[in-house]
């Protein structure tokens, strides 16, 4: 009997690895989804540029279409409806958020080159030109049940406008 306690302890104890390394590597695996969707859609919004203003000879971003293309891109790239929740088959079992999306560009008074520091998100980077940064998080997925609840997958991403890129 007391062979059998042991046993079935040391069996709890392995199982409870097992999820916990599981969890892990599905968390590991969200967080690289998000972090390439991120990057790609900020890619794709810093290239919304104010027509009026490039004739100008200023290089401006359109923030309402950045923003618009910023969620389509992370609407093709992750598998979501329009209100970023996932549809079926996507990679995410829940929705992403837009934590901060910001443009600097010479309509928001940045002056380039400069220090972007944002230490909420830990941010820093030396920026050379108009840029966008966004921030998106999703849910930590949760194999184990705990008392307290686990921080979100929280990922920025930084796109300088680059024109021959």
């Amino acid at each position: 009997m007391d062979y059998i306690i042991k046993l079935a302890f040391v069996l709890l104890i392995f199982v409870y690895a097992w999820l916990f390394q599981t969890q892990n590597q599905e968390w590991d695996t969200e967080r690289a989804l998000l972090k390439d969707a991120n990057n790609l859609a900020v890619h794709d919004a810093s290239r919304a540029l104010d027509p009026g203003e490039l004739a100008e000879g200023r290089i401006t971003i359109d923030r309402a279409a950045a923003l618009e293309i910023f969620k389509s891109g992370l609407e093709a790239n992750l598998g979501l409806d329009r209100t970023l929740a996932p549809l079926p088959g996507s990679p995410l079992n829940a929705a992403v958020r837009i934590v901060e999306f910001k443009v600097l560009d010479e309509s928001s008074g940045a002056e380039f080159p400069m220090l972007y520091e944002d230490d909420q998100y830990g941010i820093t980077k030396y920026l050379l030109g108009p840029s966008v940064i966004a921030v998106i998080e999703t849910r930590h997925p949760e194999l184990i049940a705990r008392l307290n609840s686990q921080e979100p997958i929280r990922v920025p991403a930084i796109q300088e406008y680059k024109p021959d890129q």
